[in-house]
């Protein structure tokens, strides 16, 4: 398990914890797929078309901390708009908030940069 910690900036504040690698590599995977879903969602949003409804992304992951993270792409007019619902906790601990998907999806970015 990698010693660096992965931060998250949250709207107000961030939170660090312990997250491996490879689950940073699949969190990734799922939120450019989450990504592509609200770009589909935002090019159908002409008043004549309809879009198809697209799933939601309901990412888990357990480990040291149990992190979740939710975000329906049918509600958000553009990927830059959109924000996910954020659940981190292990036995002591409980935080659920909202976070701007763009800034998660660069936090991890870096993450991965700063561990290889």
């Amino acid at each position: 398990m990698s010693s660096t910690p992965l931060t998250l900036n949250l709207i107000e504040g961030s939170i660090s914890f312990s997250f491996s690698p490879q689950a940073a590599r699949e969190l990734k995977a799922a939120t450019d797929e989450l990504m592509e879903r609200l770009k589909a969602v935002a090019t159908k949003s002409t008043p004549s078309s309809k879009a198809t409804p697209q799933r939601p992304l309901e990412y888990r992951y357990t480990g040291e901390i149990f992190l979740e993270i939710f975000c329906n792409p049918n509600i958000w007019p553009t990927p830059f708009a959109a924000k996910v619902l954020l659940t981190v906790r292990d036995a002591s601990i409980r935080l659920t908030t909202e976070a701007e998907l763009t800034r998660i999806v660069e936090d991890i970015n870096q993450y991965l940069e700063q561990v290889g």
